[in-house]
């Protein structure tokens, strides 16, 4: 039962009863609850505004939670670069140089990802630097994986060839010098017999006498046989390969013919004393990739280290050349 409300009436002096019509309930009515919504309204919008719901809640600490692996995996992925990079050095200077083999460019290890924008869809984030960064590095890594896995391919067939290779590259004296007494000249300036002025003398000189067997100095195939009064002489030149090649000169005999295939250590011809030349002598050249290198250096595989110290200091005396 509601509660009547009374006014003091001061003409009467007395309290009287307060009627209230229909249409005063619903004006009370609607303004409470005006009020009522204004008041909810405002509090939703507050609760909003500095409160966060519990699905809020898993989403932001999922998110964080999503930040942080990202970037433990961005600190991962600078690891795995360091490592790729040592790998990279190792390739490159360690079992290309073994193998004689020409080092892979930076300008392919490092070559970006062409085409379109791939990370757009990255775009547009708080976090999108990390996500793309963090992409690219894969991208880059994945890449960079590949090219050395296809260069460890390449080493492993040329580690395969590799006795072939060392069977092939000129190695050994190609006459017989036990006592090391035969080397008359070697590589470097030396003076013409002929014109009695330094002139370059691109291989070594071996005195021997007229017939001394000429040993092919590597595994090959007979790339050249000429016979002549003038230069060389008659002379042979051995294609190794590997960009290795071997000239003997100034001959007397062949033992060989055109492209036939030899090994180390099989006649080829003997000493003579044709061309240009001031006495039987076996003019010996090394070829490294169509440049005329010293061919002393490659004199070690029947010398021992003390014979090949010494072999060294004879091919470097300056004196007068055979030819």
């Amino acid at each position: 039962m509601s509660k009547s409300k009374y006014y003091y009436d001061k003409k009467t002096l007395s309290f009287k009863k307060i009627e209230s019509n229909w249409k005063s309930k619903i004006k009370k009515t609607i303004a409470f609850t005006s009020v009522s919504l204004c008041i909810a309204t405002l509090m939703v919008f507050l609760a909003f505004k500095f409160f966060d719901s519990p699905k809020e809640k898993i989403l932001i600490r999922e998110l964080d939670k999503m930040t942080l692996q990202y970037q433990i995996l961005d600190k991962d992925l600078k690891q795995i670069e360091a490592v790729l990079d040592n790998i990279k050095d190792r390739d490159d200077n360690i079992y290309r140089v073994i193998f004689e083999a020409d080092p892979i460019p930076n300008s392919i290890r490092k070559a970006g990802m062409g085409g379109i924008n791939r990370y757009e869809s990255l775009e547009g984030y708080n976090n999108s630097n990390l996500l793309i960064n963090s992409s690219k590095k894969i991208d880059q890594i994945s890449k960079q994986l590949y090219i050395q896995s296809k260069s460890f391919d390449e080493v492993i067939q040329m580690a395969t060839k590799k006795s072939d290779m060392m069977a092939s590259i000129p190695a050994i004296q190609p006459v017989t010098n036990k006592e090391l007494k035969r080397i008359a000249s070697g590589y470097g300036r030396r003076i013409d017999p002929y014109y009695k002025k330094p002139k370059y003398h691109y291989g070594v000189d071996f005195s021997a006498p007229q017939g001394t067997p000429i040993y092919a100095t590597g595994n090959g195939k007979i790339k050249k046989i000429k016979k002549s009064r003038r230069g060389f002489g008659n002379h042979i030149l051995i294609d190794h390969g590997y960009g290795y090649e071997s000239l003997y000169a100034h001959m007397s005999k062949f033992n060989v013919r055109l492209n036939q295939k030899v090994k180390r250590g099989d006649i080829i011809g003997y000493v003579g004393n044709t061309g240009k030349s001031t006495a039987p002598h076996l003019h010996y050249e090394v070829h490294k990739n169509n440049k005329k290198v010293n061919p002393a250096y490659y004199f070690h595989n029947d010398l021992s280290p003390e014979e090949f110290d010494r072999m060294l200091e004879l091919a470097a005396q300056e004196n007068q050349s055979f030819d």
